[in-house]
C-alpha cells in the first residue's frame, strides 16, 4: 500500500456536490482504501472570467499502479460530466494525482510531485490538513516550506462537508 493524494476541484455544476460525489466514487476504487478527506476551500480561479472554484485533497492507501489510478481518475471525471475543451478551462471535476508515495515520476500522461502545485494554496492547504507535518515530496521538497512560502491569500475555508 502507498499514501497517495488527490487533489480535486470543481468550478461547474454544483461544485461541492461534485467533490462529495468524487469523493464517495473514490472510496469505492479496487485495491484503495480512502484515508481520508480535507476540507473543502473555495478560490478564484486562476483565469479570469469563470467561476469560483471548491478544492479539497483526499488521501488514498492503494496497491493500483499509478497509470492504472490516472484512468481510474480520468474515468470518474467523465462520470461526472468532465468535458475536455480548453486547457484549465471551467469544469465539473478535475482530479490530480499530487503525490504518489515517495515516487517521482515523470511520463507524458503523469508527473509527480504535481506540476506546479508549490504555488497553489488551494492545493498545499487542503494537503496540509491531511500530511503528517514532517511530510517531504519525493524530490525533497518539505510541505513545510512550501506553506511558508505560499499564504494563504484568496482562500476561503467551507463548513466541514458532510461525505
Amino acid at each position: 500500500m502507498e499514501r497517495i493524494y488527490i487533489g480535486m476541484g470543481s468550478n461547474l455544476a454544483a461544485p461541492a456536490e461534485q467533490l462529495r460525489s468524487a469523493v464517495e466514487a473514490l472510496a469505492q476504487l479496487p485495491q484503495t482504501a480512502l484515508a481520508g478527506v480535507s476540507s473543502f476551500y473555495q478560490s478564484d480561479s486562476l483565469l479570469p472570467g469563470q467561476p469560483r472554484y471548491t478544492n479539497a485533497v483526499a488521501a488514498l492507501d492503494s496497491t493500483l499502479a499509478p497509470l492504472e489510478l490516472l484512468d481510474a481518475l480520468q474515468a470518474i471525471e467523465i462520470d461526472q460530466g468532465r468535458e475536455r475543451h480548453e486547457r484549465w478551462g471551467p469544469r465539473t471535476l478535475d482530479l490530480d494525482i499530487l503525490l504518489f508515495g515517495d515516487r517521482l515520476i515523470d511520463e507524458p500522461r503523469l508527473k509527480v510531485p504535481h506540476y506546479h502545485m508549490q504555488a497553489r494554496a488551494f492545493v498545499l492547504y487542503p494537503l496540509a490538513e491531511l500530511a503528517p507535518a514532517d511530510l517531504q515530496l519525493a524530490d525533497g521538497r518539505p510541505l513545510r516550506e512550501l506553506l511558508a512560502a505560499c499564504p494563504f491569500v484568496g482562500l476561503e475555508r467551507l463548513p466541514a462537508p458532510t461525505i
